[in-house]
This record gives structure tokens, C-alpha cells and sequence, in this order.
């Protein structure tokens, strides 16, 4: 199935964006300007990449502790007076309460964060309900998602090599890792109803020609050694290497930073993607472990070429779909639903893997384009499936956007 056209995918954006406003997902815009000196928002979404920063846990666990955080403090401002001082006690609770509970190891920098941010508000009764309210919604919602299997024990639960036989999944070199995020496919999402709900098909079948269409790509792209690949490309995998949530921390702060919304509408946006996210990875993981699909290094190796290295290392899990491009398809679905299709201004991003580097963009697209792209220049993933994890990623989306009312009622 190809994927939808940009055009086809504005005009589905558009429904979903209605379906967003009647949720109440998008809300008025904010107090003036002469209110909202410093944005609270902004800085606690910056408190939130700290603390989540903290550890190694798996992407997912971290995207669920932004979820969780985000959510809750959508939901205790979501249903608060117009009062400033009510708002940004509460957001700043919230968050601070769910993550001391996730992140414990948080703790100390949560604290002062928290300091900072009511010793600027008036102290009162809109203070002090919001503060109230904040920890209330924090310590139900973690609660409700106690043991719901995104914890690391349970994402990488121990997954055994299936028997080697052409076309399955093996462990790749040059370390032969057993097979990570297994576990994911078995989580409680928050809003699908099951994990296979958006199963992709199945990948092209093995010696089709576009199965061999895909491994030729990689062999010559996507090779340590590529005479083919150019400069630009390389940096282009580089760039993009790193973990799909610390690239989109940056992506998700500039449409924050932008959003012309109120408190209430611009925690929900944080929240919505979050959950779309965990979610998308829940599904991923279904589809991986469904078909085992063998990554190229194993595919080129079997085909005559026992030397071809990649230019990147593969991640241990299936190749079929790219997580990275499911992660961008969701992460474009959900801002273009919520904000529109570009950026209201050029944004720049960095990267943990190219460091010192950066790259501008104007919309949320050309990333997800590049996370395509990349992935098989890297030598790690075929085009075929980075293009099914998009198309995942976005059906994902929709499903989030479009029953987002189901998370604040």
C-alpha cells in the first residue's frame, strides 16, 4: 500500500483537527502577554526533558512518564477558573507530582523546580487550590497506570532467537543482542482498544521485486564502505540516528513554543502526543514480533556478501516496521492535527549524534521525510519498512486525535 500523498494526508488532518476542537483539545488563547511574564509551560516542559533525561530507561517508559505527567496536568488546568495563579500552580504540581512518582531519582531537581515556580505566584486560595488540584490528578493517574507493562522489566522482557530460516529475524553484528522491546507489544495502551488494532500487512514476500528493489538500496547506500552515498546523506544518518524521543523533544518544544493557546490547550498538546506515542510504540512492536522480519546486514550476509557491514550498528529488534519511522509518522500526525500542516516559524533541532550540528525546519513533515531516508542509509532498515512505519504511525495518530475526548473525561 502506498503511503498517503501529503495533499490526501492535509485534507484527512483537517477532519482530525475538527474532531481535536470539539474534545476541547484546542482552546482559547491565553491571558496577555503583561500576565504571563514568564511561561510556565515552557518551563516545565523543560523541567520534564531534565528529569526524563535522568537514568536509562527505555524510550517507552520515558514517553509514558511524559504522557502521565503531561496528562495529569492538562486535566487538573483543564477544568480550572482563568486565574493565572490557579493554572500555573497546578500545572507545575501536576507534572512535578507524577514525575517524583516516576522518576524518583528526579526527585532533588523536581523539588527546586517546583520552589521556583510557586514562590513566584501570589500566595492565596487560586494558589493553593491549583497546587491541590495539580497533586490530585498526578497521584490518580499514576495510580490508573500502575503495572500497565511499560516498566523495563516488562518492555524487554526475554525474548528467545527464533531458529534461523530465511527472511526471520536473527541477532544482528556485530554485538548479537538478544531482542529488545518484545515486551512492548503486550503494555496497556492508553487509548487503543488492542495492540494489533492498525497491524500493518505483511512485508513483501522474500525474492519479490520489490523485496529486491529494497535490498539492493541498502547494499549500496546503506554500506560502511558506500562509494554511493554522499556526504549529505551520511549526515543525514548520522543526524537522525539518535533516539527518535530526544530528536522530537526539540521538534515538540518549538510547536509549544508557537502555540497561540491557552495553558489548558497547549498541556493537552504535550499530552495527546505523548500518549499517541506510547501507544505507536505498543503497535510497533506488535508488528515487528508478528512477522520477524530479518534486518538487511542478515539478508545481505545470506545473499552472497558474508563481509557487508552497515554504516551505522542495527538495533536488536525485527527490521518490519522502522520504530523510528513510526515514532515521525506519529509525531507529524499529531502536530499537524493539533497546529496545523507548518511551523508558524523555522524552527532548529540538534542531535545527541551528530553533536555540535543542527538543522532548521519549517514544517513537520521534511522530518519524517529524512527519518525515511536516513534509516536506510544508515544500513539498518529497508525503504519499505520506513514507509509502512509512517503509514502506522499516522493511522496511530488518528486514532489518538480523534478519541483524545476519551483522556480528559
Amino acid at each position: 500500500m502506498a503511503l498517503l500523498t501529503r495533499r490526501g494526508w492535509r485534507r484527512g488532518a483537517a477532519g482530525i483537527a475538527a474532531a481535536a476542537l470539539t474534545a476541547g483539545i484546542s482552546l482559547a488563547a491565553p491571558a496577555t502577554a503583561a500576565t504571563a511574564a514568564i511561561d510556565t509551560t515552557l518551563e516545565w516542559y523543560d523541567v520534564t526533558a531534565t528529569a526524563v533525561a535522568t537514568g536509562t530507561r527505555p524510550q517507552v517508559t520515558n514517553n509514558r512518564a511524559w504522557a502521565i505527567s503531561w496528562l495529569a496536568a492538562a486535566r487538573a488546568v483543564r477544568t480550572a477558573p482563568a486565574s493565572p495563579a490557579y493554572q500555573d500552580a497546578a500545572l507545575a504540581s501536576a507534572v512535578h507530582t507524577a514525575l517524583s512518582a516516576l522518576i524518583p531519582d528526579a526527585t532533588p531537581t523536581l523539588d527546586a523546580a517546583l520552589r521556583t515556580t510557586l514562590d513566584r505566584i501570589p500566595d492565596g486560595r487560586a494558589k493553593d487550590r491549583g497546587h491541590a488540584a495539580g497533586q490530585r490528578e498526578a497521584l490518580s493517574l499514576v495510580a490508573e497506570r500502575s503495572g500497565d507493562g511499560l516498566d523495563p522489566a516488562s518492555v524487554n522482557t526475554p525474548y528467545p532467537a527464533p531458529p534461523a530460516a530465511p527472511g526471520i529475524w536473527q541477532p544482528t553484528p556485530p554485538s548479537f543482542t538478544a531482542a529488545q522491546q518484545a515486551g512492548n507489544r503486550f503494555a496497556t495502551p492508553f487509548l487503543l482498544d488492542r495492540a494489533d488494532r492498525y497491524r500493518l500487512g505483511p512485508p513483501p514476500t522474500l525474492g519479490s521485486a520489490r523485496y529486491r528493489a529494497d535490498i539492493a538500496e541498502v547494499r549500496a547506500y546503506g554500506a560502511a564502505d558506500s562509494t554511493v552515498r554522499t556526504p549529505r546523506q551520511t549526515d543525514t544518518a548520522t543526524f537522525w540516528l539518535g533516539s527518535s524521543l530526544t530528536l522530537y523533544t526539540g521538534i515538540l518544544r518549538a510547536a509549544l513554543a508557537q502555540s497561540p493557546r491557552s495553558t489548558a490547550g497547549r498541556a493537552a498538546l504535550v499530552a495527546v502526543f505523548h500518549v499517541a506515542l506510547v501507544d505507536t510504540q505498543i503497535a510497533t512492536s506488535d508488528t515487528k514480533y508478528a512477522y520477524l522480519r530479518w534486518r538487511p546486514v542478515t539478508a545481505i550476509r545470506a545473499d552472497g556478501d558474508p563481509g557487508w557491514t552497515p554504516l551505522h550498528d542495527t538495533p536488536a529488534h525485527p527490521d518490519y516496521p522502522s520504530g523510528h519511522n513510526t515514532y515521525a509518522g506519529a509525531a507529524e500526525g499529531v502536530l499537524t492535527a493539533l497546529t496545523g500542516a507548518r511551523a508558524r516559524e523555522a524552527y532548529t533541532i540538534s542531535s545527541p549524534t551528530q553533536p555540535g550540528v543542527t538543522r532548521t525546519y519549517t514544517d513537520w513533515h521534511r522530518p519524517t521525510q529524512d527519518n525515511i531516508d536516513a534509516r536506510v542509509w544508515s544500513g539498518i532498515h529497508t525503504r519499505t519498512a520506513d514507509e509502512a512505519g509512517v503509514r502506522l504511525g499516522r493511522d496511530v495518530a488518528a486514532h489518538t486525535v480523534r478519541t483524545a475526548a476519551r483522556l480528559f473525561a
